[in-house]
């Protein structure tokens, strides 16, 4: 029983380490080709076989393998700087590039031990169509036609591609082609072809010159043409406008006066019976106005001899009227001062009533006079006595012989004193002169 168990156990490890260790997983973009003892299989992503398997060791009894890896995807060989001639032996070196894939990966395998050898198999393929088509064409027509060559080295190594289960995914390209060392055939070309290229430009431009200018030219004459064909056009449209323009302008200023002529006669037939019409009116208006004076005149001279026989009327009862008033003014006075001198006669008091009354009167007009004497005086009063009044009736002595007198004492006393006589120099009064009119 316990070396059943061990056997299991030791088992199940193999199975592990195998898991672990040996199983293999095919990348997306690769094949791999394992050889067993009884067959060949291939495992990858579009095999039928899958893309795991296990990697026993090639010297593991039964179960041992040996496998080789190869591309699924795209690979390029380029031959860069490969010398070759032309018929003529002319050296030259080119550079190709070609482009394949594995197209029967057990084939692949069996032809080559791994992908490096394939490559180089592959290369040395190139190497040989390449050399051949090229050694029997003219370097010229080499360079001239390089996409022709391109296919030709694809058609040539196709069929042989097949025996090592490789397809060409493009035709072989030829990138470039220049002189080998020590040679210049291929820069002659090449400056030949450029002249070449360039006289046919030249000569290309001036022919594309040339035409542009007959163009040019011909267009010109073309729309010179044009141009006197429009003017002449617009000429004989402007000259049937300004015909048509005349034309109506005239008629239209024969119509306007044909217009005005039988306006101006409807206008005179109107202003004829207007007049007529107004000469009626005048008359009628003449006649009644004429009436209407006489009525009027006849009216006004009865109001005339109405109004004066009025007036006279009014005259003589106004002055019935005025006499009448004058004589009883006249007679109102008398009367009054009958009755006033017979009141008077007969009242002693109211004789004294108006005596005094008189008196007042004759006091008020000479205080006025002496009012207006001081101020054409120009003299300051001083009243001392007992009140303004009294002192009033003293200034108005300055008016009599005895306000004279008082005065021109006072100024003599004044000029016996110092104080005095500077008073008096200060009004320009001296003392000789106040003594000759004293």
């Amino acid at each position: 029983m316990e070396f059943i168990i061990i056997g299991i156990i030791g088992f199940v490890t193999i199975s592990i380490i195998t898991a672990l260790f040996l199983r293999r997983v095919v990348e997306t973009n690769e094949v791999h080709i394992v050889q067993s003892t009884k067959n060949t299989k291939s495992y990858g992503k579009d095999t039928v076989n899958g893309n795991t398997y296990y990697d026993w060791p090639h010297w593991f009894p039964v179960v041992g393998v040996t496998r080789i890896v190869m591309p699924v995807s795209v690979f390029d060989l380029r031959l860069e700087g490969y010398e070759a001639y032309d018929v003529g032996r002319v050296p030259f070196v080119v550079d190709i590039v070609a482009f394949f894939r594995i197209d029967d990966s057990n084939m692949a395998a069996q032809r080559v031990e791994n992908f490096r050898e394939l490559q180089s198999q592959l290369l040395a393929i190139i190497q040989g169509a390449v050399r051949t088509i090229l050694a029997s064409h003219d370097i010229d027509k080499i360079m001239l036609e390089r996409s022709i060559y391109g296919e030709q080295f694809t058609l040539a190594v196709a069929e042989q591609l097949k025996s090592w289960g490789v397809v060409p995914v493009k035709n072989i390209e030829l990138m470039d082609i220049r002189d080998a060392e020590g040679n210049n055939v291929v820069h002659n070309i090449m400056e030949k072809k450029k002249s070449l290229i360039e006289m046919e430009s030249r000569i290309e431009v001036a022919n594309n010159m040339k035409r542009a200018q007959i163009a040019e030219i011909e267009a010109e004459r073309e729309r010179d043409v044009e141009d006197q064909i429009a003017q002449k056009v617009i000429g004989e449209t402007t000259a049937e406008k300004i015909k048509a323009v005349g034309i109506a302008n005239e008629q239209a200023s024969q119509d306007i006066k044909a217009q005005k002529k039988i306006t101006k006669e409807r206008e005179m037939a109107v202003l004829q019976v207007e007049q007529v019409r107004q000469a009626d009116i005048t008359r009628e208006a003449n006649v009644v106005k004429a009436d209407e004076d006489k009525q009027t005149t006849i009216i006004i001279a009865e109001g005339k001899l109405e109004e004066t026989k009025k007036e006279s009327e009014g005259i003589t009862i106004e002055g019935n009227a005025r006499a009448e008033a004058e004589k009883m003014m006249q007679l109102a006075p008398v009367k009054a001062q009958i009755v006033l001198a017979e009141e008077i006669g007969q009242n002693e008091g109211y004789q004294n009533y108006l005596i005094a009354i008189e008196n007042v009167s004759a006091n008020e007009n000479v205080g006025i006079e002496q009012a207006k004497a001081l101020t054409s005086a120009d003299v300051k009063i001083i009243a001392n006595t007992g009140n303004p009044v009294d002192g009033v009736t003293n200034v108005m002595e300055l008016f009599t012989s005895k306000g004279g007198t008082n005065v021109s004492a006072m100024l003599e006393g004044l000029a016996q004193s110092d104080k005095g006589k500077q008073l008096l120099d200060k009004f320009g009064i001296s003392q000789d002169k106040n003594e000759a009119e004293g």
